[in-house]
């Protein structure tokens, strides 16, 4: 009853006049530096579903949304000057696409009252509300893609692991450090070794960690790449003739600027996934008419269905989404960050709702609560067909380990609450 009370209040309000405010939403990209061929793309799709829903819909709730967007270089400080220059202007939601700036956003954004989406990156026990009341790392995290990448292996050996040799060759940041804990408690879980190869900044040299791939001759290489570090180790895998199709990389080691430099030699190379492939979607039909053919894409429009630029239009639709929750659970139109909070954790997102926004299928169900605020945690798996130039599915979205995860989530969260005096809440 209050939620349709408020729905018919928002109707009210918006039927009673001109919209008095914009719907700010700040894009803190890296279109420059070595990540660029990740950060251009997801900008584009980020910026494009704005565009998309100002054009054909009026904004959100009659509201406008307004981008602000800030050039971070996939830069740390510059990621916080960023926030600290944006904020002022009634900032609904931060989504830094690094892990760097999360670490050091998140004291920031909970005492400012602000929500944080750090969107399958970013600190992974941030999936624990009861600690981290404005962090949300909803569909999946780094966690769960260790997890699915080793539950994949499982069911590629007969559920057997034992003795096997696998690697992990990881930027060696914040970043790359995420999968080691999930992967060594995987390693004691099912028996096989793990090898750990880091890769300095920005990742152009490699040379010495597949050397030691060749000498030791893994049976599965796992990657935590990003930027120049996956095409880099896609063709030093190429050159020491490491099977591509027991390569597995992260969801941000999985795009088309990752394998193409390699040429037929990164066929069969796969990667973990929480978001559709293409754009055989009816969004799509929309996006060329209001925004592409307009003249007003974010790009050359040139990225429209690329794997990176997918993962753009997906946060910027669950942000969205989320803006549409707060605007009902308040019953305004113009909310506040503080309202955007409660809509990011009352959000829901069914089957349904994704097939009348034209992205049905485009990413798994998923329920966010208080005390949840990391979603399902499905991953998929996709192969890179180099003849084709594109990316199949080999795996649909599947659960990953929630025994394993969950305690590792608790056990972090837990040390971070001591560690900052923080009262756990959803009590």
């Amino acid at each position: 009853m209050n939620k349709t009370l408020a729905t018919m209040a928002l109707g009210a309000l918006m039927a009673a006049g001109p919209a008095m405010a914009d719907l700010v939403i700040p894009d803190l990209s890296y279109r420059t530096g070595p990540y660029a061929a990740g950060g251009i793309p997801f900008s584009d799709g980020y910026n494009d579903y704005f565009t998309l829903l100002n054009e054909r819909d009026g904004g959100v709730g009659g509201e406008p949304i307004r981008v602000v967007s800030c050039e971070t270089g996939y830069n740390t400080e510059k990621g916080v000057e960023c926030y600290e220059s944006t904020k002022g202007e009634g900032a609904l939601v931060y989504q830094p696409l690094s892990t760097g700036i999360t670490y050091q956003l998140i004291p920031k954004v909970t005492a400012d009252n602000i929500p944080l989406h750090t969107m399958g990156y970013g600190r992974t026990s941030a999936a624990n509300g009861t600690v981290f009341s404005h962090v949300f790392n909803y569909p999946a995290n780094y966690w769960n893609g260790a997890s699915g990448a080793i539950n994949y292996l499982l069911e590629q050996n007969g559920g057997d692991l034992s003795g096997k040799k696998i690697a992990l060759v990881y930027h060696n940041s914040a970043y790359g450090k995420e999968p080691i804990r999930t992967l060594e408690t995987l390693a004691e879980k099912y028996g096989y070794d793990l090898a750990l190869l880091p890769v300095d900044h920005p990742g152009q040299e490699q040379k010495s960690q597949w050397l030691q791939i060749r000498r030791d001759k893994p049976d599965y290489v796992i990657m935590w790449g990003w930027g120049v570090m996956n095409q880099v180790a896609v063709q030093e895998a190429a050159n020491i003739r490491f099977p591509m199709e027991n390569f597995i990389g992260v969801w941000w080691s999985g795009a088309e600027f990752d394998v193409e430099p390699a040429g037929e030699k990164a066929n069969g190379y796969k990667a973990l996934t929480f978001t559709g492939l293409g754009k055989d979607y009816p969004v799509y039909g929309d996006l060329q008419t209001f925004v592409v053919d307009a003249g007003k894409a974010a790009g050359a429009g040139d990225q429209l269905g690329t794997v990176q630029y997918n993962r753009g239009l997906y946060a910027a639709m669950l942000a969205a989404e989320a803006i549409k929750t707060a605007q009902e659970i308040h019953g305004v139109a113009d909310i506040t960050p503080a309202m955007m909070r409660d809509g990011m954790e009352a959000l829901e997102m069914t089957n349904a709702k994704m097939d009348a926004l034209g992205m049905g299928g485009f990413g798994p169900e998923f329920t966010v609560t208080c005390e949840n605020h990391g979603g399902p945690g499905l991953v998929g798996v996709v192969q890179w067909d180099a003849s084709a130039k594109t990316w199949n599915t080999v795996q649909d979205f599947k659960p990953t380990d929630a025994e394993v995860i969950g305690a590792l989530i608790a056990e972090d969260s837990a040390a971070y609450a001591a560690e900052n005096n923080i009262d756990t809440r959803c009590n």
